[in-house]
C-alpha cells in the first residue's frame, strides 16, 4: 500500500502508537510488520479491524493493556501478564499478535499452564483468535529471531537442544544417547559388586576402562556445554540436577586422582574407604533420567512444591515416634514386673519398633509380648494409619496438578516437534 503519510498510527482498544514506515516494516511483531506489504485496502483489512486512509490509522479492536505489555516486553525482553486480567485471555492476545507462551517467563508459564489444567484443555486454537496457525509461527519466529541475533540465537539454540529433550529432533537424539550412557554405567556398577567380578575385570580390565571413560566424558561434555550455554551461570549450579551430575562425575577424577597417587583401590586406610564410597555414589547418575521421562519430573516437582506437607508428615511420624517408643519401653522393660523384653531396652531400641509398626511393615524381628504392649502396638498401627493419611490428600492432589502442568508443556513441544518434521 502506498501510504499517504511517513507515520503511522496503530489504534490498539483506543490506546494510539505513532510509528514511522521504516519502524512499521521491521516491526517484531508480524501481524504489524505485514501491514507495510499490503497492496490493497482488502488486505490492510484482513490484517487489522479497520482503517483510516486520511489519518493513515489503523485499528485493532483488542485489549489495549495487553498490547502495552507486548511493547514493554519487546523493549525489556521481559513478558508477564497483566495484574487482574485472567491469564487464558492474556495468552489469546499473545496469540493473536503473534507471541507464544514460551515468550513469557518461567513463572507465568507456570500460571498458564496451572489455568489451562484447571479447565481441562491442552491448548488455544489460533482460530479462536482469528489468526491462522501460519501466521501465529511465522509471527512467533519472527518475535524470537529479532530478540536473539548472532552469538545469542545460536547459545538459545544450544541451550534448548540440551535442556528440552523434546524441543527438536536432534535434542531427542542427544536425549537418547544420554540415557544409552546412563544405563551402561548402571549396568557396570551393578556387575562391579558381583563376587565373579574381580575374575572377569583381570582378563577385561582394558574394555571396563575404555566403557567408563567413555561414560564420563560423555557426561562431562554434556554438563560443561551445558553450563555454558546457560542463561544465568548462578541459577545452573542452584539446580537439584545439576547439583547431582556434579556428584555423579566429580568421583571418577577422584578416583584417578588417587591412582595416580599411589592408593590401590582396595585400600585398607581412610583414603581406600572414601574411594570406594566416592565410586558407589555414581547411582545418582540414574536421577539424570528425571530430564528424559515426564514420570520422575513429576515426582521432583511434587516434592519442591508439598516441602511444607512433607515437612508435616515428618513431624507427626516423629512426635507420634517420640510417645510410642517412651511408652512402650517403659511397658516392655521399664516397670520391671519380671517379663522385661531385651529388645525394648532402650527408647532409641523401640522407636525402631515404633517406625516398622507406624508405617505397617512388621518385620517381625522385635514385637511387644506384655499385654500392655501389645494394646500399645495395636493404637501404634492405627495411629500410624491415620498420622500417614492426612497430609497424602494434599501431595495426591499436587501430584495430579503437577502431572497435568508438565503433560501440557510436553504436549506443547510435541506439537513444535511434529511442524518441524512436516516442515
Amino acid at each position: 500500500m502506498k501510504f499517504g503519510k511517513s507515520i503511522c498510527v496503530l489504534n490498539v482498544g483506543g490506546t494510539r502508537y505513532a510509528f514511522t514506515r521504516e519502524v512499521i516494516k521491521d516491526f517484531p511483531l508480524r501481524r504489524v510488520s505485514r501491514l507495510h506489504a499490503c497492496a490493497t485496502e482488502k488486505e490492510v483489512l484482513e490484517l487489522c479491524d479497520d482503517y483510516d486512509r486520511d489519518q493513515n490509522e489503523f485499528f485493532f479492536d483488542r485489549h489495549s493493556q495487553v498490547f502495552m505489555f507486548i511493547m514493554l516486553y519487546l523493549r525489556s525482553g521481559k513478558l508477564r501478564f497483566v495484574p487482574g486480567v485472567c491469564e487464558l485471555s492474556f495468552y489469546t492476545e499473545m496469540l493473536y499478535w503473534g507471541l507464544e507462551s514460551v515468550h513469557l517467563d518461567s513463572c507465568c508459564q507456570k500460571r498458564l499452564d496451572d489455568r489451562m489444567s484447571e479447565i481441562g484443555i491442552d491448548t488455544i486454537s489460533e482460530m479462536d483468535v482469528g489468526v491462522s496457525g501460519d501466521d501465529s509461527q511465522s509471527s512467533g519466529e519472527q518475535v524470537h529471531e529479532t530478540a536473539l541475533t548472532g552469538r545469542a540465537k545460536w547459545l538459545e539454540k544450544m541451550r534448548k537442544t540440551f535442556e528440552e529433550p523434546n524441543s527438536s529432533i536432534l535434542a531427542q537424539l542427544l536425549a537418547s544417547v544420554s540415557v544409552i550412557f546412563v544405563l551402561v554405567s548402571m549396568i557396570m556398577l551393578c556387575a562391579s559388586t558381583l563376587p565373579d567380578w574381580d575374575t572377569a575385570k583381570r582378563n577385561i580390565v582394558e574394555e571396563h576402562r575404555t566403557v567408563e571413560a567413555v561414560c564420563i566424558g560423555w557426561f562431562t561434555a554434556e554438563c560443561t556445554i551445558r553450563f555454558l550455554v546457560a542463561r544465568s551461570k548462578c541459577e545452573f549450579l542452584r539446580q537439584p540436577l545439576n547439583i547431582i551430575d556434579v556428584i555423579a562425575i566429580t568421583p571418577y577424577y577422584v578416583t584417578m586422582a588417587l591412582a595416580q597417587a599411589g592408593v590401590p583401590d582396595a585400600g585398607l586406610g581412610v583414603a581406600g574407604v572414601v574411594l570406594r564410597v566416592l565410586r558407589m555414589m555414581r547411582v545418582f547418575w540414574l536421577m539424570k533420567l528425571a530430564r528424559h521421562f515426564l514420570g520422575l519430573q513429576t515426582l521432583g516437582l511434587t516434592l519442591t512444591r508439598c516441602y511444607r506437607e512433607m515437612v508435616m508428615l515428618m513431624v507427626f511420624v516423629f512426635v507420634a515416634m517420640a510417645i510410642y517408643s517412651a511408652l512402650a519401653q517403659l511397658l516392655e522393660h521399664g516397670l520391671d514386673l519380671g517379663t522385661q523384653n531385651p529388645d525394648f531396652a532402650s527408647i532409641p531400641a523401640s522407636a525402631w519398633w515404633v517406625i516398622i509398626s507406624m508405617t505397617t511393615v512388621g518385620y517381625g524381628d522385635v514385637y511387644p509380648v506384655t499385654v500392655g504392649g501389645r494394646v500399645l502396638g495395636g493404637m501404634c498401627v492405627v495411629s500410624g494409619i491415620v498420622l500417614l493419611a492426612l497430609p497424602i490428600t494434599f501431595i495426591y492432589h499436587s501430584f495430579v496438578q503437577c502431572y497435568q502442568e508438565l503433560k501440557l508443556r510436553s504436549a506443547r513441544y510435541a506439537r513444535n516437534l511434529s511442524v518441524e518434521l512436516l516442515q
